[in-house]
């Protein structure tokens, strides 16, 4: 069964970015030039998904814009001869089909995935947080497409965290299926590292059974007073296979203000035109400070 539609949460504040996402949502703040929010979109579309559903909140329509037509700004560059930025626009707002339904309370991520129970139906779907960008030889997301596409049952992203992180993920206890894939029997939303099953980090990507949606709408709101999307795929777990997959990549929490400057320094080193004096100007930071 092909996977044919993401789902994206955006519907969050941004409380950690303020001032900037004071007027500006966090998922349009840029990892240099490019919006974080067409990153994780284009790793849906590098992975085969046809349909965005993103699930925003009071102030996220320009999440939405960015991905349409803008026919007054398409026409001064085209005035001005600027004809490749013209191009990379046209190819924005051809990238993939966007529709989105709106979460009018925060009441959770599990909350936010089953706002969007309408739009999937009755399929399987993918689910990609925009918190999290990926870099890897493969989308993240298709390498979970292809165990999904073995084993016809839900998989979630996993990555091996220190010990002193648990505490800031999802955490599961997997039985070992073969070299990073495993089966999972159990998880726990952020525990602390002594309560913690294992090191195996949830990170933001899943392709889930709709059978979720059901569990999500039975969930009691969980830690922090939410319904958590953890709570809901353990409730799945116990009654079909759910799968977990050490992808790989390098991760960026781009939530948190340290992962955001890791991620711009290391997607400047990778375009060409950055790479040499980007190299130059952290070497020259380096030398002055130590």
């Amino acid at each position: 069964m092909k996977i044919r539609k993401a789902v994206i949460p955006v519907a969050g504040l941004g409380t950690r970015f303020l001032p900037a996402t004071k007027t500006v949502p966090k998922e349009l703040l840029p990892i240099v030039d490019v919006p974080a929010i067409q990153y994780v979109v284009q790793e849906a579309v590098d992975s085969g998904i046809s349909e965005v559903i993103f699930v925003t909140g009071r102030g996220k329509d320009s999440i939405e814009d960015h991905f349409d037509e803008i026919p007054e700004l398409e026409q001064v560059l085209e005035t001005r001869g600027q004809a490749d930025t013209l191009q990379g626009l046209r190819r924005i707002a051809e990238m993939i089909e966007v529709v989105s339904v709106r979460q009018k309370k925060p009441l959770g991520l599990g909350h936010a995935i089953f706002c969007a129970r309408d739009l999937v139906g009755d399929e399987p779907f993918a689910v990609l947080l925009s918190d999290d960008l990926i870099d890897g030889p493969l989308p993240c997301m298709r390498q979970l497409l292809d165990i999904f596409e073995e084993k016809k049952e839900s998989v979630i992203a996993l990555r091996r965290v220190p010990e002193q992180e648990v505490q800031r993920y999802g955490i599961v206890q997997g039985a070992r299926v073969r070299e990073r894939l495993y089966e999972v029997k159990t998880m726990v939303e952020k525990p602390p590292p002594e309560e913690a099953p294992s090191r195996l980090a949830i990170i933001g990507r899943y392709i889930l059974r709709p059978e979720i949606f059901a569990l999500l709408e039975r969930a009691t709101p969980g830690r922090g007073g939410e319904i958590q999307l953890t709570d809901g795929i353990a409730s799945l777990a116990r009654q079909k296979k759910v799968y977990g997959y050490e992808f790989e990549g390098e991760h960026y929490d781009i939530g948190d203000k340290l992962g955001f400057v890791r991620a711009t320094v290391a997607y400047a080193l990778k375009r060409s035109e950055l790479n040499k004096p980007m190299q130059e100007y952290l070497r020259g930071v380096l030398d002055e400070n130590y």
